[in-house]
């Protein structure tokens, strides 16, 4: 390890890391959905950096989500070896970027999803590198490069063994320069293939990948005890007691009576011991049609987190809030809790 490493509660480091030997940190076990708004570093740089030495990130069927500023992993120099399990990649890298970059390296990734990333390529093999992808999907990525995988490089190879690409812009994967391509299991063609007339390929695959084909699923966490917190009165129902009660302000594009429902949340309805231990100032669960814009301002200051509904177990995501009249106000378009946290 060449930098000091913070770790998220997630299981990852919380910020840039950069790891030369494998002899302190060699398997990062993620515990929850890892979100970034950002590395805390210059633009196209790595989130991750592993530079020699051999590592393990097991994902435990969890997501590292954004963010939209740099690559999310290199693999960079020679002898390095990253194994990928388990794990969901999305809203990661830019249009100038990738999400993973392997170069003179070699990346083993096995139940893998990349999805909904507007990137370079969602994957870039350089010099060398070795890529050997098992029972991975390529879901609804977008690049202006028109390639999902790009293996860029002489001696390079790729090797994909089950894997379905669907959804994504261009080419499914691009080979150039005498680089070895090695497809077999089941790959879909829905994408196609552009490579140059040096580069080999061997395909033994059988097309399309059968139904139910996916990465295992999270297991569920027991927990050992129920959330605790102070609890709070009851307060009713309507939009408008609990703005009375609560000093917050909500508004919506259609109206408050347009189908919009609110509720205020103790600890063991927000459900998340962390954000509980942490001293959360207020929460409140938003639900019904939040498709048409909600906006929710706190009476404190402070920061905002959100747990999507749409997620199981809920991600945690920052949003950006403004300061209005001394209030901190956050707008919504899908349903989940919003938690006030200590500005600090």
């Amino acid at each position: 390890l060449t930098n000091p490493t913070v770790m998220a509660p997630c299981g990852l480091p919380a910020s840039y890391a950069e790891f030369t030997s494998a002899a302190t940190v060699t398997t990062f076990n993620m515990t929850a959905d890892c979100v970034f708004n950002s590395w805390g570093v210059q633009p196209f740089s790595a989130f991750l950096y592993f530079s020699s030495g051999e590592f393990t990130i097991n994902g435990n069927g969890h997501s590292i989500i954004g963010p939209a500023n740099s690559y999310a992993i290199t693999v960079g120099n020679a002898g390095t070896v990253l194994n990928l399990n388990d794990v969901i990649i999305r809203q990661a890298g830019t249009e100038a970027v990738s999400v993973i970059f392997v170069n003179a390296s070699r990346l083993n990734a096995r139940n893998v999803i990349f999805r909904d990333n507007n990137v370079l390529q969602v994957l870039t093999v350089s010099s060398d590198g070795q890529v050997y992808l098992q029972n991975v999907q390529f879901l609804n990525n977008r690049s202006p490069s028109g390639e999902v995988i790009g293996v860029t490089t002489l001696f390079a190879l790729l090797s994909i063994t089950n894997g379905i690409f669907q959804g994504n812009t261009g080419f499914q994967y691009f080979i150039d320069s005498a680089s070895t391509v090695q497809l077999q299991g089941c790959i879909t063609r829905a994408d196609g293939l552009s490579n140059s007339p040096d580069s080999a390929i061997t395909d033994s695959s059988t097309g399309e990948c059968p139904p139910g084909f996916r990465p295992p699923k999270k297991k569920k966490k027991v927990p050992t005890a129920a959330p605790t917190s102070t609890p709070r009165p009851q307060i009713a129902a309507t939009h408008v007691a609990l703005q009375a009660a609560t000093g917050a302000t909500f508004r919506t594009a259609f109206g408050l009576d347009s189908g919009v429902h609110f509720r205020q949340l103790d600890g063991a309805g927000i459900g998340v011991q962390s954000i509980i231990d942490a001293g959360y100032l207020e929460a409140f669960d938003v639900y019904g049609y939040v498709e048409q814009g909600v906006e929710v301002c706190f009476p404190q200051i402070g920061r905002v987190i959100f747990l999507d509904a749409n997620m199981s177990p809920r991600a945690i995501m920052p949003l950006e809030s403004t300061l209005v009249n001394g209030m901190t106000c956050v707008s919504i378009n899908s349903p989940g809790s919003l938690v006030l946290m200590p500005a600090g």
